[in-house]
Protein backbone atom coordinates (compact mmCIF):
# COMPACT_ATOMS: atom_id res chain seq x y z
CA UNK A 1 0.00 0.00 0.00
CA UNK A 2 1.73 3.61 -0.56
CA UNK A 3 -0.20 5.19 2.46
CA UNK A 4 0.48 3.72 6.16
CA UNK A 5 -3.06 4.83 7.73
CA UNK A 6 -6.45 3.92 5.74
CA UNK A 7 -9.28 5.90 7.05
CA UNK A 8 -12.49 5.21 6.64
CA UNK A 9 -15.50 7.13 6.23
CA UNK A 10 -18.29 7.36 8.32
CA UNK A 11 -20.17 7.18 4.82
CA UNK A 12 -19.01 4.07 4.14
CA UNK A 13 -22.36 2.22 4.07
CA UNK A 14 -23.25 4.80 1.36
CA UNK A 15 -20.76 3.36 -1.18
CA UNK A 16 -20.61 -0.18 -0.46
CA UNK A 17 -23.41 -2.50 -1.50
CA UNK A 18 -24.84 -4.79 0.38
CA UNK A 19 -24.10 -8.47 0.38
CA UNK A 20 -26.23 -10.75 -1.51
CA UNK A 21 -24.06 -13.72 -1.79
CA UNK A 22 -25.10 -16.87 -0.31
CA UNK A 23 -22.42 -18.57 1.83
CA UNK A 24 -21.38 -22.10 1.50
CA UNK A 25 -18.78 -23.11 -0.82
CA UNK A 26 -19.49 -20.77 -3.20
CA UNK A 27 -17.10 -17.49 -3.90
CA UNK A 28 -14.66 -18.63 -1.84
CA UNK A 29 -11.05 -17.01 -2.53
CA UNK A 30 -9.96 -18.96 0.80
CA UNK A 31 -7.24 -21.60 0.88
CA UNK A 32 -3.63 -22.20 2.70
CA UNK A 33 -2.67 -21.75 5.73
CA UNK A 34 -5.18 -20.11 8.77
CA UNK A 35 -5.48 -16.30 8.83
CA UNK A 36 -4.25 -15.53 12.42
CA UNK A 37 -6.11 -12.75 14.00
CA UNK A 38 -4.88 -11.30 17.30
CA UNK A 39 -6.92 -9.65 20.02
CA UNK A 40 -6.36 -9.26 23.95
CA UNK A 41 -10.35 -10.49 24.65
CA UNK A 42 -9.97 -12.49 26.79
CA UNK A 43 -12.69 -15.31 27.65
CA UNK A 44 -12.54 -17.40 30.64
CA UNK A 45 -14.42 -19.96 32.31
CA UNK A 46 -15.07 -19.61 36.51
CA UNK A 47 -16.48 -20.44 39.23
CA UNK A 48 -19.43 -17.46 39.14
CA UNK A 49 -19.12 -17.75 35.17
CA UNK A 50 -18.78 -21.53 33.89
CA UNK A 51 -20.99 -20.99 30.42
CA UNK A 52 -18.81 -17.74 28.79
CA UNK A 53 -19.85 -18.71 25.13
CA UNK A 54 -23.56 -19.61 25.80
CA UNK A 55 -25.44 -17.02 23.40
CA UNK A 56 -28.07 -17.04 26.60
CA UNK A 57 -25.16 -15.66 29.13
CA UNK A 58 -22.78 -14.02 26.88
CA UNK A 59 -23.34 -10.18 27.24
CA UNK A 60 -19.69 -8.77 25.84
CA UNK A 61 -18.38 -7.82 22.84
CA UNK A 62 -15.45 -10.39 22.60
CA UNK A 63 -17.39 -12.86 23.37
CA UNK A 64 -20.24 -11.70 21.13
CA UNK A 65 -17.60 -11.77 18.15
CA UNK A 66 -16.79 -15.50 18.77
CA UNK A 67 -20.32 -15.74 18.95
CA UNK A 68 -21.29 -14.13 15.68
CA UNK A 69 -18.96 -16.25 13.14
CA UNK A 70 -20.65 -19.77 14.40
CA UNK A 71 -23.83 -19.15 15.70
CA UNK A 72 -26.85 -17.71 12.52
CA UNK A 73 -29.33 -15.51 13.54
CA UNK A 74 -32.74 -14.12 11.76
CA UNK A 75 -31.37 -10.95 10.91
CA UNK A 76 -28.01 -9.47 10.48
CA UNK A 77 -26.40 -6.13 9.56
CA UNK A 78 -25.60 -5.36 6.15
CA UNK A 79 -21.72 -5.04 5.01
CA UNK A 80 -21.94 -1.42 4.56
CA UNK A 81 -23.73 -0.79 7.71
CA UNK A 82 -27.60 0.70 7.72
CA UNK A 83 -30.48 -1.16 8.74
CA UNK A 84 -30.47 -5.40 9.25
CA UNK A 85 -31.25 -7.68 6.54
CA UNK A 86 -32.61 -11.19 6.70
CA UNK A 87 -29.97 -13.58 7.70
CA UNK A 88 -31.24 -17.54 8.36
CA UNK A 89 -34.74 -15.64 7.06
CA UNK A 90 -35.66 -15.31 3.91
CA UNK A 91 -38.02 -12.55 4.59
CA UNK A 92 -38.78 -10.80 8.20
CA UNK A 93 -41.45 -7.70 8.75
CA UNK A 94 -43.79 -5.95 11.24
CA UNK A 95 -47.02 -7.59 9.76
CA UNK A 96 -49.32 -4.61 11.59
CA UNK A 97 -49.10 -0.93 12.26
CA UNK A 98 -48.74 -0.89 15.14
CA UNK A 99 -44.86 -2.74 15.43
CA UNK A 100 -46.05 -5.71 17.47
CA UNK A 101 -46.25 -8.47 15.26
CA UNK A 102 -43.33 -9.39 13.65
CA UNK A 103 -43.26 -12.64 11.03
CA UNK A 104 -39.91 -14.24 9.81
CA UNK A 105 -39.63 -16.79 6.99
CA UNK A 106 -36.49 -18.91 7.22
CA UNK A 107 -34.54 -20.04 3.99
CA UNK A 108 -35.65 -23.74 2.74
CA UNK A 109 -32.83 -25.99 3.40
CA UNK A 110 -31.17 -24.53 6.39
CA UNK A 111 -29.09 -26.79 8.56
CA UNK A 112 -26.83 -26.67 11.43
CA UNK A 113 -23.14 -27.35 11.36
CA UNK A 114 -23.57 -31.43 11.81
CA UNK A 115 -26.33 -32.11 9.50
CA UNK A 116 -29.25 -31.36 11.36
CA UNK A 117 -32.44 -29.20 9.67
CA UNK A 118 -32.77 -25.77 10.98
CA UNK A 119 -36.93 -25.70 12.00
CA UNK A 120 -38.85 -22.56 13.77
CA UNK A 121 -39.70 -24.67 16.28
CA UNK A 122 -35.73 -24.40 16.81
CA UNK A 123 -35.73 -20.57 16.70
CA UNK A 124 -38.79 -20.62 19.38
CA UNK A 125 -36.57 -22.84 21.38
CA UNK A 126 -33.46 -20.51 21.43
CA UNK A 127 -35.44 -17.52 21.74
CA UNK A 128 -37.38 -19.74 24.41
CA UNK A 129 -34.62 -20.59 26.02
CA UNK A 130 -32.60 -17.68 27.13
CA UNK A 131 -35.96 -15.74 28.01
CA UNK A 132 -36.53 -18.94 30.38
CA UNK A 133 -33.07 -19.15 31.98
CA UNK A 134 -33.18 -15.43 32.20
CA UNK A 135 -29.31 -14.74 33.34
CA UNK A 136 -29.18 -11.64 35.67
CA UNK A 137 -27.21 -9.08 33.86
CA UNK A 138 -27.07 -10.66 30.72
CA UNK A 139 -28.75 -10.33 27.45
CA UNK A 140 -32.16 -11.68 27.95
CA UNK A 141 -32.86 -7.80 28.36
CA UNK A 142 -32.69 -7.06 24.19
CA UNK A 143 -35.75 -10.13 24.77
CA UNK A 144 -38.25 -7.88 26.99
CA UNK A 145 -40.33 -7.06 24.66
CA UNK A 146 -41.49 -10.30 23.59
CA UNK A 147 -44.83 -11.84 24.89
CA UNK A 148 -44.76 -14.84 22.55
CA UNK A 149 -43.02 -17.02 19.88
CA UNK A 150 -45.35 -18.82 17.41
CA UNK A 151 -44.44 -21.07 14.82
CA UNK A 152 -46.76 -21.80 11.65
CA UNK A 153 -45.03 -24.81 9.99
CA UNK A 154 -41.44 -25.56 9.78
CA UNK A 155 -40.48 -22.39 8.32
CA UNK A 156 -42.31 -19.58 9.70
CA UNK A 157 -41.81 -17.96 13.60
CA UNK A 158 -43.90 -15.23 14.53
CA UNK A 159 -43.13 -13.31 17.75
CA UNK A 160 -45.75 -11.48 19.49
CA UNK A 161 -44.47 -8.17 21.18
CA UNK A 162 -45.79 -6.90 24.38
CA UNK A 163 -45.77 -3.21 23.33
CA UNK A 164 -44.48 -1.74 20.01
CA UNK A 165 -40.76 -2.20 19.20
CA UNK A 166 -39.42 -0.65 16.24
CA UNK A 167 -36.15 -1.21 16.90
CA UNK A 168 -36.88 -5.22 17.32
CA UNK A 169 -35.22 -6.05 13.84
CA UNK A 170 -31.88 -5.74 15.29
CA UNK A 171 -32.57 -7.25 18.64
CA UNK A 172 -32.73 -10.50 16.22
CA UNK A 173 -29.16 -9.70 14.49
CA UNK A 174 -27.78 -10.18 18.33
CA UNK A 175 -26.15 -13.22 19.14
CA UNK A 176 -29.06 -13.86 22.26
CA UNK A 177 -30.89 -14.47 19.58
CA UNK A 178 -28.86 -16.83 17.83
CA UNK A 179 -30.43 -20.08 16.90
CA UNK A 180 -29.37 -23.47 18.55
CA UNK A 181 -29.75 -27.06 18.16
CA UNK A 182 -31.66 -27.91 21.04
CA UNK A 183 -29.67 -31.33 21.00
CA UNK A 184 -26.49 -29.25 22.31
CA UNK A 185 -27.96 -26.61 24.53
CA UNK A 186 -30.25 -27.27 27.46
CA UNK A 187 -33.49 -25.54 28.15
CA UNK A 188 -33.34 -24.57 31.52
CA UNK A 189 -29.49 -24.97 32.10
CA UNK A 190 -26.46 -23.09 30.64
CA UNK A 191 -23.82 -25.14 28.59
CA UNK A 192 -20.62 -24.77 30.58
CA UNK A 193 -16.92 -24.65 29.06
CA UNK A 194 -16.38 -23.72 25.41
CA UNK A 195 -18.04 -25.77 23.10
CA UNK A 196 -20.16 -24.10 20.39
CA UNK A 197 -22.60 -24.93 17.69
CA UNK A 198 -24.55 -23.56 15.25
CA UNK A 199 -25.80 -23.11 11.56
CA UNK A 200 -23.15 -19.50 11.00
CA UNK A 201 -20.39 -19.08 8.60
CA UNK A 202 -18.01 -21.43 10.55
CA UNK A 203 -17.41 -24.62 12.80
CA UNK A 204 -15.49 -23.06 15.99
CA UNK A 205 -12.80 -25.50 17.98
CA UNK A 206 -11.14 -24.20 20.77
CA UNK A 207 -7.81 -24.18 22.66
CA UNK A 208 -8.07 -23.39 26.20
CA UNK A 209 -5.10 -23.68 28.87
CA UNK A 210 -6.08 -22.79 32.99
CA UNK A 211 -9.86 -21.81 32.33
CA UNK A 212 -9.26 -19.61 29.84
CA UNK A 213 -9.33 -19.77 25.34
CA UNK A 214 -5.79 -19.59 24.13
CA UNK A 215 -7.13 -19.88 20.43
CA UNK A 216 -10.33 -19.86 18.23
CA UNK A 217 -10.24 -22.08 15.00
CA UNK A 218 -13.24 -21.15 12.52
CA UNK A 219 -13.24 -23.55 9.70
CA UNK A 220 -15.66 -22.83 6.73
CA UNK A 221 -18.83 -24.59 7.53
CA UNK A 222 -20.24 -26.51 4.49
CA UNK A 223 -23.55 -26.08 5.23
CA UNK A 224 -24.11 -22.78 5.66
CA UNK A 225 -26.74 -20.80 3.72
CA UNK A 226 -27.03 -17.13 4.33
CA UNK A 227 -25.98 -13.90 3.24
CA UNK A 228 -22.78 -13.96 3.98
CA UNK A 229 -19.84 -14.34 1.11
CA UNK A 230 -16.69 -16.51 3.39
CA UNK A 231 -13.44 -15.22 1.96
CA UNK A 232 -11.51 -18.06 3.46
CA UNK A 233 -11.47 -21.61 4.94
CA UNK A 234 -9.55 -20.92 8.12
CA UNK A 235 -9.20 -18.27 10.83
CA UNK A 236 -7.41 -18.65 14.19
CA UNK A 237 -8.28 -16.00 16.56
CA UNK A 238 -5.70 -15.96 19.08
CA UNK A 239 -5.31 -14.12 22.67
CA UNK A 240 -2.57 -12.27 23.96
CA UNK A 241 -2.26 -11.30 27.14
CA UNK A 242 -1.69 -7.46 26.34
CA UNK A 243 -1.24 -5.20 23.58
CA UNK A 244 2.59 -5.29 23.46
CA UNK A 245 2.50 -9.09 23.35
CA UNK A 246 0.22 -8.60 20.47
CA UNK A 247 1.98 -6.60 18.55
CA UNK A 248 5.73 -8.25 18.99
CA UNK A 249 3.58 -10.80 17.01
CA UNK A 250 2.73 -8.90 14.42
CA UNK A 251 5.86 -7.70 13.93
CA UNK A 252 7.56 -11.32 14.08
CA UNK A 253 4.70 -12.40 11.63
CA UNK A 254 3.20 -14.89 14.00
CA UNK A 255 -0.18 -12.68 13.42
CA UNK A 256 -1.75 -11.78 10.04
CA UNK A 257 -3.73 -9.21 11.82
CA UNK A 258 -4.10 -7.39 15.46
CA UNK A 259 -7.64 -5.84 16.10
CA UNK A 260 -8.98 -5.01 19.70
CA UNK A 261 -7.22 -3.75 21.95
CA UNK A 262 -4.33 -1.95 20.57
CA UNK A 263 -2.59 0.87 23.07
CA UNK A 264 -1.98 4.44 22.19
CA UNK A 265 1.11 4.41 21.55
CA UNK A 266 1.01 1.55 18.82
CA UNK A 267 -1.54 3.40 16.90
CA UNK A 268 0.90 6.31 16.85
CA UNK A 269 3.54 4.21 15.69
CA UNK A 270 2.11 2.73 12.98
CA UNK A 271 0.37 5.89 11.61
CA UNK A 272 3.67 7.40 11.62
CA UNK A 273 5.86 4.58 10.06
CA UNK A 274 6.96 4.25 6.59
CA UNK A 275 4.89 3.40 3.35
CA UNK A 276 6.90 0.92 2.72
CA UNK A 277 6.79 -1.13 5.99
CA UNK A 278 4.32 -4.91 5.28
CA UNK A 279 2.38 -3.56 8.34
CA UNK A 280 -0.62 -1.56 7.51
CA UNK A 281 -3.05 0.07 9.91
CA UNK A 282 -6.76 1.19 9.45
CA UNK A 283 -8.99 3.34 10.90
CA UNK A 284 -12.66 3.21 10.95
CA UNK A 285 -15.84 4.98 12.89
CA UNK A 286 -16.45 3.56 16.24
CA UNK A 287 -19.13 3.95 18.76
CA UNK A 288 -17.40 2.58 21.77
CA UNK A 289 -18.08 4.49 24.56
CA UNK A 290 -16.69 4.54 28.08
CA UNK A 291 -18.31 5.84 31.78
CA UNK A 292 -18.33 6.04 34.93
CA UNK A 293 -20.97 3.98 36.52
CA UNK A 294 -22.48 4.89 40.05
CA UNK A 295 -24.43 1.66 42.44
CA UNK A 296 -27.14 4.25 43.51
CA UNK A 297 -27.85 2.91 47.11
CA UNK A 298 -24.00 3.14 48.21
CA UNK A 299 -23.23 5.57 51.06
CA UNK A 300 -20.89 7.40 49.20
CA UNK A 301 -22.65 8.20 46.40
CA UNK A 302 -26.13 8.06 47.16
CA UNK A 303 -27.05 11.55 47.60
CA UNK A 304 -27.63 13.17 43.80
CA UNK A 305 -25.05 16.08 44.77
CA UNK A 306 -22.08 14.03 45.17
CA UNK A 307 -22.53 12.24 41.70
CA UNK A 308 -23.33 16.06 39.87
CA UNK A 309 -19.98 17.75 41.71
CA UNK A 310 -17.77 14.53 40.05
CA UNK A 311 -20.10 15.72 36.65
CA UNK A 312 -19.15 19.36 37.39
CA UNK A 313 -15.40 18.49 37.79
CA UNK A 314 -14.16 15.68 35.69
CA UNK A 315 -12.65 17.66 32.06
CA UNK A 316 -13.39 15.55 29.19
CA UNK A 317 -11.02 17.08 26.91
CA UNK A 318 -8.02 16.87 29.26
CA UNK A 319 -8.66 13.47 29.62
CA UNK A 320 -8.90 12.33 26.55
CA UNK A 321 -6.02 14.46 25.42
CA UNK A 322 -3.26 12.98 27.88
CA UNK A 323 -4.77 9.26 27.76
CA UNK A 324 -6.08 8.92 24.07
CA UNK A 325 -5.05 11.74 21.66
CA UNK A 326 -6.25 11.88 18.43
CA UNK A 327 -8.25 8.58 19.09
CA UNK A 328 -10.98 9.75 21.23
CA UNK A 329 -13.28 11.90 21.59
CA UNK A 330 -15.12 13.96 25.00
CA UNK A 331 -18.71 12.47 25.17
CA UNK A 332 -21.12 14.27 27.02
CA UNK A 333 -24.36 11.76 27.14
CA UNK A 334 -24.77 8.22 27.03
CA UNK A 335 -25.47 8.07 22.88
CA UNK A 336 -22.57 9.11 21.00
CA UNK A 337 -22.53 12.20 18.96
CA UNK A 338 -22.93 10.04 15.01
CA UNK A 339 -26.38 8.43 16.45
CA UNK A 340 -29.87 9.62 15.36
CA UNK A 341 -30.95 11.40 18.40
CA UNK A 342 -27.77 12.13 20.28
CA UNK A 343 -27.89 15.48 22.80
CA UNK A 344 -25.02 17.11 24.12
CA UNK A 345 -27.24 16.83 27.96
CA UNK A 346 -23.98 16.83 30.37
CA UNK A 347 -22.60 19.97 28.56
CA UNK A 348 -25.73 21.64 28.77
CA UNK A 349 -26.29 20.73 32.16
CA UNK A 350 -23.25 21.42 33.58
CA UNK A 351 -21.41 23.69 31.25
CA UNK A 352 -17.64 23.84 31.29
CA UNK A 353 -15.57 22.12 33.73
CA UNK A 354 -16.05 24.22 37.35
CA UNK A 355 -14.75 23.47 41.20
CA UNK A 356 -16.94 26.53 42.57
CA UNK A 357 -20.07 24.90 40.80
CA UNK A 358 -19.06 21.85 42.53
CA UNK A 359 -18.39 22.73 45.96
CA UNK A 360 -22.45 24.50 45.93
CA UNK A 361 -23.88 21.41 44.73
CA UNK A 362 -21.49 19.69 48.11
CA UNK A 363 -22.40 22.44 50.16
CA UNK A 364 -26.25 22.75 49.23
CA UNK A 365 -26.78 18.97 50.39
CA UNK A 366 -24.77 19.70 53.69
CA UNK A 367 -21.92 17.04 52.20
CA UNK A 368 -18.69 17.24 53.94
CA UNK A 369 -15.32 17.41 52.16
CA UNK A 370 -13.60 16.08 50.85
CA UNK A 371 -15.51 13.39 49.65
CA UNK A 372 -13.68 10.21 50.15
CA UNK A 373 -14.50 7.08 47.09
CA UNK A 374 -11.95 4.79 45.77
CA UNK A 375 -12.95 4.22 41.79
CA UNK A 376 -12.63 0.53 40.43
CA UNK A 377 -11.37 -0.20 37.12
CA UNK A 378 -10.53 -3.68 35.02
CA UNK A 379 -6.55 -3.80 34.16
CA UNK A 380 -7.40 -6.26 31.26
CA UNK A 381 -10.40 -5.70 29.57
CA UNK A 382 -10.58 -2.16 27.28
CA UNK A 383 -6.70 -2.23 26.95
CA UNK A 384 -3.51 -0.82 28.87
CA UNK A 385 -4.56 2.94 28.83
CA UNK A 386 -7.41 2.34 31.04
CA UNK A 387 -4.68 2.69 34.07
CA UNK A 388 -3.34 5.99 32.63
CA UNK A 389 -7.13 6.85 32.72
CA UNK A 390 -7.82 7.02 35.37
CA UNK A 391 -4.95 8.00 37.48
CA UNK A 392 -6.21 11.06 34.90
CA UNK A 393 -10.04 10.87 37.09
CA UNK A 394 -8.06 10.93 40.08
CA UNK A 395 -5.63 13.65 39.79
CA UNK A 396 -8.59 15.63 38.32
CA UNK A 397 -10.83 15.10 41.44
CA UNK A 398 -8.21 15.20 43.68
CA UNK A 399 -7.11 18.49 42.46
CA UNK A 400 -10.53 19.91 43.25
CA UNK A 401 -9.73 19.74 47.03
CA UNK A 402 -13.72 18.27 47.05
CA UNK A 403 -12.74 14.68 46.98
CA UNK A 404 -10.10 12.22 48.18
CA UNK A 405 -10.08 9.57 45.25
CA UNK A 406 -8.09 6.29 45.42
CA UNK A 407 -8.07 3.94 42.34
CA UNK A 408 -8.04 0.50 42.44
CA UNK A 409 -7.76 -2.36 39.66
CA UNK A 410 -8.92 -6.06 38.82
CA UNK A 411 -8.94 -8.18 36.34
CA UNK A 412 -12.42 -8.40 34.42
CA UNK A 413 -12.90 -12.15 35.52
CA UNK A 414 -13.08 -10.94 38.81
CA UNK A 415 -14.02 -7.14 38.49
CA UNK A 416 -17.25 -8.43 36.35
CA UNK A 417 -18.57 -10.57 38.71
CA UNK A 418 -18.02 -7.78 41.82
CA UNK A 419 -19.76 -5.25 39.64
CA UNK A 420 -22.65 -7.23 39.44
CA UNK A 421 -22.88 -7.80 43.08
CA UNK A 422 -22.73 -4.55 43.46
CA UNK A 423 -19.71 -4.44 45.19
CA UNK A 424 -18.27 -1.17 43.91
CA UNK A 425 -19.64 1.92 44.73
CA UNK A 426 -17.98 3.50 41.90
CA UNK A 427 -16.49 1.85 38.61
CA UNK A 428 -15.41 2.75 35.58
CA UNK A 429 -17.10 0.34 32.26
CA UNK A 430 -17.17 0.08 28.28
CA UNK A 431 -19.94 -0.32 25.98
CA UNK A 432 -19.87 -1.16 22.55
CA UNK A 433 -23.55 -1.36 21.24
CA UNK A 434 -25.32 -4.46 20.43
CA UNK A 435 -27.22 -2.51 17.96
CA UNK A 436 -25.97 1.27 16.79
CA UNK A 437 -29.67 2.85 17.41
CA UNK A 438 -29.88 5.57 21.11
CA UNK A 439 -32.01 2.80 22.27
CA UNK A 440 -29.31 0.73 23.16
CA UNK A 441 -27.67 3.50 24.76
CA UNK A 442 -30.50 4.08 27.18
CA UNK A 443 -32.43 0.97 27.67
CA UNK A 444 -29.19 -1.22 29.21
CA UNK A 445 -28.63 0.99 31.35
CA UNK A 446 -31.81 2.30 32.40
CA UNK A 447 -34.54 -0.19 31.79
CA UNK A 448 -36.10 -3.23 34.43
CA UNK A 449 -33.46 -5.69 34.64
CA UNK A 450 -30.24 -3.37 33.04
CA UNK A 451 -27.10 -5.15 32.75
CA UNK A 452 -25.54 -2.97 35.45
CA UNK A 453 -27.88 -4.20 38.27
CA UNK A 454 -28.17 -0.16 38.84
CA UNK A 455 -30.52 0.27 41.56
CA UNK A 456 -31.31 3.38 39.67
CA UNK A 457 -34.70 3.49 38.72
CA UNK A 458 -36.79 6.49 36.75
CA UNK A 459 -40.35 5.53 36.26
CA UNK A 460 -40.76 8.02 33.70
CA UNK A 461 -37.83 6.96 31.75
CA UNK A 462 -39.12 3.02 32.04
CA UNK A 463 -42.46 3.85 31.72
CA UNK A 464 -43.43 6.54 29.15
CA UNK A 465 -40.10 7.77 27.63
CA UNK A 466 -38.30 4.20 26.23
CA UNK A 467 -41.59 3.21 24.78
CA UNK A 468 -42.63 6.08 23.19
CA UNK A 469 -39.45 6.09 21.47
CA UNK A 470 -39.81 1.99 20.58
CA UNK A 471 -42.78 3.14 18.64
CA UNK A 472 -41.42 5.06 16.10
CA UNK A 473 -40.10 3.47 13.39
CA UNK A 474 -38.70 6.44 11.85
CA UNK A 475 -35.97 7.40 14.36
CA UNK A 476 -35.52 10.88 14.07
CA UNK A 477 -39.25 11.49 14.84
CA UNK A 478 -38.11 9.24 18.50
CA UNK A 479 -35.46 12.44 19.44
CA UNK A 480 -38.40 14.61 21.73
CA UNK A 481 -38.23 11.59 23.88
CA UNK A 482 -34.79 10.12 23.26
CA UNK A 483 -33.00 13.54 24.41
CA UNK A 484 -35.49 13.86 27.49
CA UNK A 485 -34.10 10.27 28.65
CA UNK A 486 -30.65 11.95 28.12
CA UNK A 487 -31.59 14.97 30.29
CA UNK A 488 -32.85 13.02 33.16
CA UNK A 489 -29.63 11.10 33.56
CA UNK A 490 -27.45 14.33 33.37
CA UNK A 491 -29.49 15.64 35.86
CA UNK A 492 -29.58 12.67 38.06
CA UNK A 493 -26.39 10.99 37.13
CA UNK A 494 -26.57 7.21 37.52
CA UNK A 495 -23.96 6.95 34.55
CA UNK A 496 -21.48 9.87 33.78
CA UNK A 497 -20.04 9.24 30.27
CA UNK A 498 -16.27 10.57 29.50
CA UNK A 499 -15.85 9.74 25.97
CA UNK A 500 -16.05 7.64 22.42
CA UNK A 501 -13.39 6.23 20.75
CA UNK A 502 -12.52 5.45 17.17
CA UNK A 503 -11.52 1.63 16.55
CA UNK A 504 -8.23 0.60 14.71
CA UNK A 505 -7.28 -2.79 12.95
CA UNK A 506 -3.34 -3.65 12.03
CA UNK A 507 -2.93 -6.27 9.13
CA UNK A 508 0.26 -7.42 7.39
CA UNK A 509 -0.47 -6.00 3.43
CA UNK A 510 -1.35 -9.52 1.94
CA UNK A 511 -4.16 -9.25 3.63
CA UNK A 512 -7.42 -8.32 1.82
CA UNK A 513 -11.13 -7.57 3.69
CA UNK A 514 -9.82 -5.48 6.70
CA UNK A 515 -12.10 -2.26 5.47
CA UNK A 516 -14.92 -4.48 6.54
CA UNK A 517 -13.45 -6.50 8.86
CA UNK A 518 -15.27 -4.48 12.07
CA UNK A 519 -18.19 -2.70 11.41
CA UNK A 520 -19.15 0.39 13.65
CA UNK A 521 -20.97 -1.42 16.44
CA UNK A 522 -17.22 -3.87 16.44
CA UNK A 523 -18.25 -6.40 15.49
CA UNK A 524 -15.45 -8.81 14.27
CA UNK A 525 -16.54 -10.00 10.83
CA UNK A 526 -13.59 -12.43 10.05
CA UNK A 527 -15.51 -13.67 6.76
CA UNK A 528 -14.07 -10.41 5.51
CA UNK A 529 -10.69 -11.71 5.11
CA UNK A 530 -8.69 -13.00 2.84
CA UNK A 531 -5.16 -13.34 1.18
CA UNK A 532 -4.09 -11.23 -1.91
CA UNK A 533 -0.99 -9.67 -3.20
CA UNK A 534 1.22 -7.22 -1.44
CA UNK A 535 1.57 -3.99 -2.53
Amino acid sequence: MNRKTLVLPAVIGLLAPVLAACGGSDGSSGGGDAIVVGTTDAVTASKDAPAPLDPAYAYDAGIWNILRQTVQTLMIQPRGEGEPVPEAAQSCGFTDTGNERYACKLRPGLKFANGDAVTAEDVKYSIDRARNINVEGGPVGLLSTIDTVETQGDREVIFHLKTADATFPYKLSTPVAGILNPDDYPAKSLRDGFDLDGSGPYTMSAEVKDDQLVSAVFTKNPNYKGILKVNNDKVELRTFADADAMGTAIDNGDIDVMTRTMSPEQIEKLSASSPDSDVDLVEMPGLEIRYLAFNTNAPTVKTKAVRQAMAQIINRSELVSKVYGSEAEPLFSLVPASIIGHSNSFFNQYGDPSKTKAAAFLSGANITTPVKLTLHYTTDHYGSATKKEFEQLQQQLNASGLFDVSIKGEPWKTFRPAEQKGTYDVYGMGWFPDFPDADNYLAPFLDKDNFLGSPYANSKIRNTLIPESRRQADRLSASTSLTDIQDIVARDVPVLPLWQGKQYVAARDDITGTAYVLNSSSTLQLWELGRGVSG
